[in-house]
């Protein structure tokens, strides 16, 4: 790879094509290779010869099947050099289209994998140096001129080729990060043509791929949220079954509020009389039976008692806050629900209360509001713009992690599968529904343990999401997943 990174910094346009022939040459094979042979076999590796200005310099790897000169279709991997700067690095298709890779360019997980690795580099470098297209089959479209403008040192081969390319990455000083981005492009490249690196490469290619993958899913612990808290006070946790949210929201109770704080659970019931306050039967000792007297609602009790441990924080947790319509049950206290208030705001309630909130009520400052989501339950959603601009989202996504912690072997895999199934062939939507870790918990650390839960737990999950109609796009592969729980055996 040497000699290809040093031809993306030198780029001599006089041997252009020599030079990149060999130094795409030298990736297969050898002592030196990345990849094997045969995988330098499955490509055409284009570099040709520029005679005038007009033309824009460039060298690829293609699916061969391509002619050996002029126009090609599918999916490739490029440099592009300019005057005064190292080459830019590109996947891209051709000019004549998506085929004969279309297959591979409209599969979700391409795009999905294209995006991660471009978010892994610019976490990476803390710059923009890399940008992913949402769609890689939507040629019509260009490289966004609010990305382009930012590149601009590569102007020609985004006015020739912009509608072509659906990632880039602008190599930085540092040599060793830029290898970082050539090998990730190049593994993705090689890795939808069915090609792993070498074993000597093996586990540079496995950690280049655990950290995009963290950006796929990344990990957010209970010290994340818990700072989330104490900056913006309401705050919602949402993500797929199992990915332990509720869980977090006692931790977070009983570990960073000293057990200051209580939970609560929406339901399709819910309503404001139960949050905010209002009429309640009450007995009395006379013929009636009952009276409706004013009653707080699990907010004004919130409120009370955040007051009592002022300046300590308090903690309403409310779980499943999507079981029902939050605008409704919120009411008039949603003009409450501003975390950047100098002055805490006050809303006038139609009775009163009593002590201490009487008709009028505030939220302390040291109250805070954790919302916990199931990004699964299609039933009622979240979808009023007011509440969301009032509450931080953040996904709790799966964690192989864990699985390997209290996991089993069998568990491990099983976890693999499924993941790589979602992460190639489910929507964005869909994505968002890959079961969570304890779903491959096995405590023991027994394959047996393990299995079990795949049967009773994940197993009876996925033939939901199918009867829902949630992975329609991929069911066949879920079936086959479920076909091969089923087969399984513990040791």
């Amino acid at each position: 790879m040497e000699k290809l990174l040093k031809l993306i910094y030198e780029h001599p346009l006089k041997s252009w094509s020599e030079d990149a022939d060999t130094a795409f040459k030298e990736l297969f094979g050898g002592e030196t290779g990345r990849y094997p042979e045969r995988a330098g076999k499955s490509v055409q590796i284009r570099a040709p010869k520029f005679s005038d200005d007009t033309n824009i310099p460039f060298s690829t790897l293609i699916e061969p099947s391509n002619p050996t000169s002029g126009p090609y279709g599918g999916m490739s991997v490029g440099v592009f050099p300019v005057e005064g700067a190292p080459c830019l690095i590109t996947l891209g298709t051709g000019t004549t289209g998506i085929h004969p890779d279309e297959a591979i360019l409209a599969r979700p997980g391409h795009a999905r994998k294209a995006q991660a690795i471009c978010e892994a580099i610019n976490r990476r470098e803390n710059r923009f140096a890399a940008w992913a297209k949402h769609d890689p089959t939507r040629t019509d479209l260009r490289v966004s001129t609010n990305v382009t403008s930012q590149f601009a040192e590569y102007e020609a081969p985004f006015k020739r080729y912009g509608n072509h390319v659906h990632a880039i990455y602008r190599p930085a000083e540092d040599r060793e990060r830029t290898k970082f981005a050539l090998k990730a492009f190049l593994d993705l490249y090689f890795e939808e043509r069915n090609f792993a690196p070498l074993a000597a490469n093996k586990e540079d290619y496995e950690e280049i791929r655990s950290e995009y993958f963290g950006c796929l899913m990344p990990a957010i612990s209970t010290t994340n949220v818990a700072q989330l808290l104490a900056e913006r006070r309401f705050v919602v946790i949402e993500g797929p079954p199992g990915t332990g949210k509720t869980r977090m929201a006692l931790e977070l109770i009983a570990s960073s509020y000293k057990g200051r704080g209580t939970s609560i659970q929406f339901h399709p019931n819910t309503t404001y009389e139960n949050f905010v306050g209002g009429l309640a039967p009450s007995p009395t000792t006379g013929d009636v039976g009952f009276r409706f007297e004013p009653a707080m609602g699990a907010l004004m009790k919130a409120a009370a008692e955040a007051e009592k441990v002022k300046p300590h924080p308090y903690l309403l947790h409310i779980d499943e806050i999507n079981r029902t319509d939050l605008s409704k049950v919120l009411g008039e206290a949603i003009f409450l629900l501003e975390y950047n208030e100098e002055t805490p705001r006050t809303i006038t309630l139609p009775y009163d209360f009593g002590s201490p909130s009487h008709s009028r009520l505030t939220l302390p400052p040291n109250l805070h509001l954790l919302g916990t989501m199931n990004s699964a339950d299609r039933s009622i959603a979240i979808v009023d713009v007011a509440i969301r601009r009032r509450f931080a989202f953040v996904k709790l996504w799966p964690q192989f992690s864990v699985v390997q912690d209290c996991g089993s072997k069998l568990a491990e895999e099983a976890f693999k599968k499924l993941l790589s199934i979602f992460t190639e062939y489910a929507s964005d939507d869909a994505f968002a529904l890959m079961p969570g870790h304890s779903y491959f918990l096995a405590k023991d650390g027994r394959d047996a343990t393990a299995l079990r839960s795949l049967h009773v737990n994940l197993l009876p999950l996925l033939d939901e999401y199918l009867a829902q109609g949630y992975v329609t796009s991929f069911a066949d592969h879920v079936r086959g997943y479920c076909q091969w729980v089923k087969s399984l055996t513990a040791a």
